[in-house]
């Protein structure tokens, strides 16, 4: 899941920040820098490393709209810079002059939230570059701070352990205890989802803390509704606090960075852990995904930075990304001949390129036009055309789809060849199941104790495979050059 390409060591200290734009990586550090790599080949800007803070630097963010990055310090600051020339542009100072934690944008840059150790969260109004509305948390320092991707509110979370909502004018929209001990990350998928059972739309939020857990949130704000946030899921695996989190922009993938030295990739929608990377030396402090390359970031204690590759084989839903399950109706006019000399229909191959049939027109063909435009007479072949076109259109549409998703194995989440039913009710890869039972006695999807270890194999699911492979295996065919 996690392919690591790139270490970066350029920190004299503890990393305790990443973040990604559209072409940067930026990273800061107790070493009081701010390091910004191109996403292209990974090398430093020219205008890096940024110098401005008299102390450690917390964290860093970029603008979603603009080109320009925050970062906020030890030393009761927070500082906009360019990244177009790595110039600062403005200096925000804490009013109390407290240490800042955290700093993020919202969506539309408007505003720049900073949270402080005194507990002080402070909104600025970012074009004006003034303080807009401040408010204090009831108890502990401000530690974790994300905007929702509409920008009408924001969430807080503080080292007491409380997760606290926000509008733009200050006003407390809720607040509950989230994490024993206290919260140390929360971030924001940008995508909405429906729910069901409430039947509306709302955004995934997760959280992380000193209790080793991370929490899923599920959260609507509308004049209608008014605020709702609760809790769709707490994820374990972890056996020490997680210091942060990190959520796809679709919410499907979630990773985590423990002071046990690991770094979690979850599969948000099977609840199972995808992969566990022990690459760091010393805590993982920071994570971050990209909004649009398939990378990931994390920063440890070790002073280092590692950039790992994510896997595209399958998107949010599970569909996998090639040539072969592409729609009819993209085929190229050789792709229609190759198709037409597989089913037996050779005989038409020259009429069909005469006219110059690809993807569109063939699967926009009928009776009347087979025979009054290709000059097709004889009716047994135009329905036998006609049959041939709907039964590859059939065909199309159950290997282009999503996969199914009892067709993935939760632990290696692939395609599963050899089913196997285990005692908690799920199906696995053999193999993969047999090695996570070699070394542990619990579900990987419940993370409870196995009643056995007795696999049974699923003859039925089985049997699904092999027709969805076999429909998979003639589009391959079909589209192969």
């Amino acid at each position: 899941m996690g392919e690591l390409i790139h270490t970066i060591a350029d920190h004299t200290d503890d990393v305790n920040a990443c973040a990604f734009s559209d072409s940067f990586l930026a990273t800061c550090s107790l070493d009081k820098t701010i390091r910004i790599y191109s996403l292209k080949d990974f090398k430093e800007a020219p205008f890096s490393p940024l110098r401005g803070h008299t102390y450690g630097v917390h964290c860093c963010c970029f603008s979603e709209d603009k080109p320009i990055l925050a970062s906020c310090s030890t030393d009761g600051k927070t500082i906009v810079w360019s990244m177009k020339d790595g110039k600062m542009l403005s200096t925000l100072e804490q009013p109390s002059g407290s240490a800042v934690r955290v700093c993020r944008f919202s969506p539309n840059s408007m505003y720049l939230v900073s949270g402080a150790a005194d507990g002080a969260v402070v909104l600025w109004d970012l074009p004006l570059l003034k303080l807009h509305r401040s408010s204090f948390v009831k108890d502990g320092s401000l530690v974790a701070c994300a905007f929702s991707p509409r920008g009408n509110f924001f969430v807080t979370g503080s080292s007491c352990g409380d997760i606290t909502a926000w509008d733009e004018n200050m006003k407390c929209l809720h607040n509950e205890k989230a994490h024993d001990l206290g919260v140390t990350c929360c971030n924001f998928s940008s995508q909405p989802i429906f729910d069901a059972e409430r039947g509306i739309e709302c955004f995934q939020m997760a959280s992380c803390g000193q209790d080793n857990k991370i929490r899923l949130w599920l959260i609507s704000f509308s004049n209608v509704r008014g605020f709702e946030m609760w809790c769709k899921v707490t994820v374990g695996g972890h056996s020490a606090p997680v210091l942060c989190c990190s959520l796809s922009s679709d919410g499907q993938t979630l990773v985590s960075g423990s002071v046990d030295k690991s770094v979690i990739i979850y599969k948000v929608k099977a609840r199972c852990v995808l992969h566990t990377l022990t690459h760091h030396t010393r805590y993982v402090t920071a994570c971050a995904l990209a909004p649009s390359h398939p990378l990931l970031a994390t920063g440890s204690m070790d002073k280092t930075v590692a950039i790992w590759k994510m896997e595209q084989e399958h998107d949010s839903e599970g569909t996998i990304h090639s040539r072969a399950v592409s729609r009819i109706d993209g085929w190229s006019e050789e792709d229609v001949q190759t198709w037409l000399s597989k089913e037996g229909l050779s005989e038409v191959g020259n009429v069909f390129q005469a006219n110059n049939i690809d993807g569109k027109e063939l699967v926009n063909l009928t009776k009347d036009s087979l025979l009054l435009d290709l000059k097709i007479e004889s009716l047994g072949l135009r329905n036998k055309i006609l049959r041939k076109i709907e039964e590859v259109k059939s065909k199309m549409k159950m290997a282009s789809g999503s996969v199914p998703e009892e067709f993935l194995c939760p632990i290696t989440w692939e395609v599963m060849k050899d089913p196997v039913m285990a005692s908690d009710g799920y199906s696995y890869e053999r193999t993969a199941i047999e090695n996570w039972i070699s070394t542990k006695r619990t579900s990987p999807m419940t993370n409870l104790p196995l009643e056995n270890l007795l696999l049974t194999p699923n003859r039925t699911l089985k049997m699904a495979l092999n027709r969805w492979t076999q429909a998979t295996s003639e589009l391959q065919m079909m589209t192969c050059k």
